[in-house]
């Protein structure tokens, strides 16, 4: 493992980090095992969130009695001045520290989040403040809008800019990149599976290690899938035709239109299972549909209750037409369920 400085916040990190969604899913002492072990092979830098339920406390419990040893970055999506410090001490008592090293403001992304969160009192002044008193060292911002990522970078107000970054969502590796590299903003990768439309580990990374000053940070659930992600930077990254064909196959299977799986569209207030129901055209071409009809009844028999209510689309922030796509996911659902006599 190799170690950088992260931008201009002066913090150390390992080359590659571990967001930590996916404890959220994990009992507690199996999120301490893969969090442990992960710093035990290496890695340094740890992305959570107020948001993530309880992965802020999974994280504290793992690392107490050695702050020192690693990087925390966590984030409020609040944009008022007394939400965000609510969550900041919220932040500091789960994970068991009296300083944060990275704190976010998170999921800025319109014009509105903005002007709220940089408005006298609001969540900007607070963290500014929290910083000259030592609770926070470095401030950064996350964005899933690129003409707001570009913008918050040039006001120079943040150490950091964290936003999607993949073989099918590469649109960062331009205007974004290039003024986060003048600027010497840190940049750290989310969504570097493409909220798990890419399935292949090996190819979504031989892309991103591409851009060493980038830092990704892949989700973790298990000792086993840290080492798989590990492996690849004990040996030198070589892409090939083969790897640059097979990134192809993956953005026209997609196309510009898919569902990353954030879940800020959830809950639906009709009871749509939404995330899984987004995805059922990828899981039909890779399971056949046969498999899939049987894997997805569950949620697909959810989608009729949608009343296009807009609710999800509001708060999509890759601004999908949510119900048009799961209207078509349903109407193949009963194609397939029709083909194979299942439904």
């Amino acid at each position: 493992m190799q170690y950088r400085t992260l931008g201009k916040t002066g913090l150390t990190v390992s080359e590659v980090g571990f967001g930590c969604i996916p404890i959220i899913r994990l009992d507690t002492q199996q999120a301490i095992k893969t969090l442990r072990h992960a710093y035990e092979q290496g890695i340094t830098f740890y992305d959570t969130a107020n948001a993530y339920r309880d992965s802020e406390a999974k994280l504290g419990q793992a690392f107490a009695g050695m702050r020192d040893k690693i990087v925390i970055a966590t984030k409020t999506g609040r944009r008022d001045g007394a939400g965000a410090q609510e969550h900041l001490e919220n932040s500091l008592r789960m994970l068991q520290t009296d300083y944060i090293d990275l704190y976010q403001l998170h999921q800025v992304s319109t014009e509105k989040d903005w002007a709220v969160a940089s408005a006298a009192g609001g969540a900007l002044e607070v963290v500014t403040l929290a910083k000259k008193a030592g609770k926070i060292r470095q401030i950064g911002v996350t964005s899933h809008s690129l003409t707001m990522a570009e913008r918050l970078v040039k006001t120079g107000l943040f150490s950091t800019i964290q936003f999607p970054f993949n073989f099918i969502e590469d649109a960062a590796q331009g205007e974004l990149r290039k003024l986060a590299q003048e600027s010497n903003t840190g940049f750290i990768v989310m969504k570097p599976f493409a909220g798990g439309m890419i399935d292949n580990a090996t190819i979504a990374f031989k892309f991103l290690r591409q851009f060493p000053e980038m830092l990704p940070i892949p989700g973790f659930d298990s000792p086993e899938a840290v080492d798989e992600i590990v492996s690849f930077y004990r040996q030198p990254n070589v892409v090939n035709q083969t790897d640059l064909e097979l990134m192809d196959t993956y953005r026209q299977e997609l196309g510009q239109q898919f569902c990353r799986r954030c879940e800020y569209c959830q809950p639906c207030p009709h009871g749509v299972n939404i995330t899984p129901a987004m995805g059922y055209q990828v899981i039909a071409r890779r399971m056949s549909p046969a498999v899939a009809i049987e894997f997805g009844r569950s949620f697909m028999e959810t989608v009729p209750q949608c009343v296009e209510c807009g609710a999800c689309i509001e708060r999509c922030p890759y601004e999908l037409p949510i119900p048009e796509m799961l209207k078509k996911h349903y109407n193949m659902y009963e194609e397939h369920c029709a083909s194979y006599n299942k439904k």
